[in-house]
């Protein structure tokens, strides 16, 4: 699978998304942003209108890095190329002006930046997978896991979000890879999502009678 979808299905145009108003605001870590299936559906679920998106200079950076020195390692040009068109398609995600706060966090040294900018952002929530780090946060701001915030989401609106996916899915053309086959990718990092996406698709199926023949 390309580490590059979100250029590709988003940005590529270098146009801004249109994003709904969603009242929740929230800030995802470097660590959420690094799968390349998991940072596509966080992407795409921010400019369905699921959520505010919110990170900083500090956190992008960061994203960066992993990216560079991941095991299976894209190039700097690429993940640079990644971020402009991240910070293109979602030019108000950005948060600045945290700085002078990061000595007030009480949370985990190498990660009071993000608590920093959470709290200047007005978020309510923390996307992260070291929700350990994030003990001790100021009031009205929670850590939460990917998959637990994913789960969240995708309560207020099943079918809007079982279709988000069928889309991300459909985007993705070199190789391609079916639906099924995204669910099987989205699962290393959202099990408990993917089960509640499964489950909602065979209460959607139909239910078919079979006569007995007379």
């Amino acid at each position: 699978m390309s580490s590059f979808v979100f250029e590709h299905h988003c940005a590529i145009e270098g146009e801004p998304v249109t994003l709904a108003s969603a009242p929740f605001v929230a800030i995802i870590d470097a660590n959420a942003l690094y799968p390349m299936v998991l940072r596509d559906t966080l992407l795409r679920a921010a400019s369905a209108g699921f959520y505010q998106l919110r990170w900083s200079g500090d956190i992008l950076d960061e994203m960066e890095r992993n990216l560079v020195k991941a095991k299976k390692p894209i190039p700097l040009t690429r993940a640079k190329r990644l971020r402009e068109a991240m910070e293109t398609s979602f030019p108000e995600a950005s948060v600045t002006g945290y700085s002078a706060l990061i000595p007030c966090m009480q949370n985990d040294p190498k990660d009071r930046h993000v608590a920093a900018a959470a709290v200047t952002a007005g978020a309510q929530a923390i996307v992260t997978f070291n929700v350990k780090d994030f003990s001790n946060l100021p009031p009205a701001i929670e850590a939460r896991d990917p998959d637990d915030f994913l789960c969240g989401l995708f309560e207020l609106d099943r079918a809007a979000f079982v279709t988000l996916l069928q889309e991300q899915a459909s985007a993705l053309k070199n190789p391609p890879v079916s639906f099924t086959e995204l669910l099987v990718h989205l699962e290393r990092c959202a099990p408990d999502l993917v089960d509640a996406v499964r489950a909602e698709l065979r209460r959607a199926l139909p239910i078919i009678t079979i006569k007995p023949r007379a």
